[in-house]
């Protein structure tokens, strides 16, 4: 297995993203119901993103990292084959939490420990700002939810209104730190 290193990224390399292969097939979906979560049937194919696609998300993260929040990238030699990056601004009814923006792995590094790592890292720095936890509005895939949920984290009683209006699809959920 190849050696994976993980270091904060710049504002500059937004960009390299693109480097992600999001590549994946689902076969449900998550979806918010009746107080639950619920699994819906759905047959996708999730291609890599294309340069409009990379746009649109750095536009998204970068004011996040303008406002003082941080962009982690995992490695393999000079490849970015994961990213995570936290928000600066608190969240929730305590104003206590930070948001987990962003989380891929790509295709052919799934499996390894990197997105648990990237958590960690998360965790590690939304600690050292004070925050009791994580806020995160993740894409309703199987894999994506599923990761989650195996972490730790829960639904979250209440959303985001903000978070909500941008991905109403979204499954929101909370990870309190002990």
């Amino acid at each position: 297995m190849e050696t994976i290193h993980y270091r904060i990224m710049e504002q500059k390399e937004l960009e390299r993203i693109g480097e992600i292969d999001r590549k994946e097939e689902w076969t449900f979906k998550y979806v918010y119901k009746d107080g639950e979560l619920q699994k819906e049937p759905v047959h996708y194919q999730i291609t890599r993103w294309d340069e409009q696609q990379v746009a649109e998300h750095s536009d998204m993260l970068l004011p996040l990292l303008q406002e003082g929040g941080s962009m982690v990238g995992a490695f393999a030699g000079e490849m970015l084959v994961g990213v995570a990056v936290l928000g600066n601004r608190l969240l929730g009814e305590k104003q206590d939490l930070l948001q987990m923006a962003f989380l891929y792995v790509s295709h052919a590094y799934r499996r390894q420990g990197i997105a648990q790592r990237l958590m960690d890292n998360m965790c590690e720095l939304a600690v050292a700002r004070g925050a009791a936890g994580l806020y995160i509005s993740a894409t309703e895939s199987g894999s994506a939810v599923g990761f989650y949920l195996d972490y730790g984290c829960e639904l979250a009683e209440r959303v985001d209104p903000e978070l909500f209006a941008k991905e109403p699809a979204d499954i929101h959920l909370i990870l309190r730190f002990a």
